[in-house]
């Protein structure tokens, strides 16, 4: 099998090894002319980021450099973004890293010209309506982790630093219009980081699979994209050069993406808070909370995964799968509780008051009440 593609779900993605070439041909078939490159701030003293501006000036672009973006970006991010956006007249973003760095850079095409607040587009009934879309301008995203799936996300997660919250911030048309998904560009990234957004787009397949909700497209795609995590994180953890199963981890990445339409669960909705007053990476607070979910939600969701546990060939049903789930972390030097990444006690009520009211929460299969939802904290911590 060639790993090399072009792809039109559910975007123009070219994927394959070396892909990255084609940014210069990328932006000119999105109509941009002068683009701004976000990417973080760690990221962008690498060296992949100066070959990608050295690509984008032999096209004939003279790209702006953005990386003022946290971790966990924030509304100051934007802001700051959005005056060099401005004050430097671009019509499009070259959104390029992880998760922070996408998120970040959707979200600055998305509000350039828009003539409401930010928050005013949070992801609550239909306040995206709210937007001009006709005035959201071209997105490129090139991931470099394969975990978030933001590059193919209708959404950005922004934590709002005032009140501590971590917000989505929703639209059809904060979808990139073109994805350049490179496995090469993911060999750098330190084995924690590989392990941590790993673990985010297995997350992101397990929650969507079993969420009740109506989609069988997605739950077809969570699947398989269980599957590629499964088989190859423990690869490339032993070795961050084989390409092969970089090559599907990314795709597992987009796949958790597109599947988490269908919903996520209490994984997410303990991890977004969690996030926002701790700053903990995110997949590795979901990594740490999910075998915990799992218990909660099992008389909900036996039957079900104890199907994809046939499916990917763990004997056992669901025993089996969360056996082979916690070996597995193990194996990858996940933390077990989240008193390992530094959170504590003292916080236990308001992280379950947050999550209670986290979007996340209304897609797990039993009801997040307040004592379900603090025993699970509990257990996690």
């Amino acid at each position: 099998m060639t790993l090399s593609a072009n792809w039109s779900f559910p975007t123009s993605i070219r994927f394959g090894e070396g892909r990255v070439c084609e940014l210069a041909d990328v932006c000119q078939q999105s109509g941009i002319s002068n683009p701004l490159l976000v990417t973080d701030r760690v990221l962008a003293e690498f060296p992949m980021i100066t070959r990608v501006i050295s690509i984008l000036k032999e096209g004939g672009f003279n790209p702006v450099l953005f990386s003022k973006v946290d971790p966990n970006p924030t509304e100051r991010n934007v802001e700051e973004g959005l005056e060099l956006y401005r004050s430097g007249h671009h019509d499009g973003v070259i959104a390029m890293g992880g998760g922070s760095a996408l998120d970040l850079g959707k979200i600055l095409a998305f509000m350039v010209r828009q003539q409401r607040p930010l928050w005013d587009f949070e992801d609550i009934g239909d306040w995206w309506k709210r937007a001009d879309e006709k005035v959201i301008d071209p997105i490129i995203a090139i991931p470099t982790t394969s975990g978030t799936g933001a590059e193919v996300g209708r959404a950005s997660v922004i934590t709002d630093s005032v009140n501590h919250l971590k917000k989505i911030i929703f639209h059809p048309k904060i979808l990139p219009s073109q994805v350049i998904c490179d496995p090469q560009l993911t060999v750098t990234m330190p084995q924690v980081v590989t392990v941590g957004t790993g673990m985010d787009a297995l997350v992101h397949c397990i929650e969507a699979f079993y969420s009740p909700h109506y989609h069988p497209m997605s739950q077809g795609i969570a699947l398989e994209g269980m599957r590629l995590v499964f088989n190859n994180l423990p690869k490339v953890f032993n070795d961050g050069g084989d390409i092969v199963a970089r090559s599907h981890l990314m795709s597992a990445a987009a796949m958790g993406a597109v599947a988490f339409q269908k919903g996520l669960g209490a994984s997410h909705a303990v991890s977004h808070p969690v996030g926002a007053l701790y700053n903990t990476p995110h997949g590795m607070t979901n990594a740490v909370v999910i075998p915990y979910v799992l218990e909660m939600n099992r008389e909900a969701i036996e039957k079900q995964i104890s199907g994809a546990a046939n499916y990917l060939d763990m004997p056992g049903g669901f025993d089996g799968f969360h056996g082979h789930l916690t070996a597995m972390s193990r194996e990858l030097n996940v933390p077990q509780k989240l008193a390992d990444l530094g959170v504590d006690r003292k916080h236990i009520d308001v992280l379950t008051r947050m999550a209670l009211e986290d979007p996340s929460a209304a897609g797990n299969p039993i009801k997040m009440e307040y004592k379900n939802t603090r025993a699970l904290i509990e257990a996690s911590l």
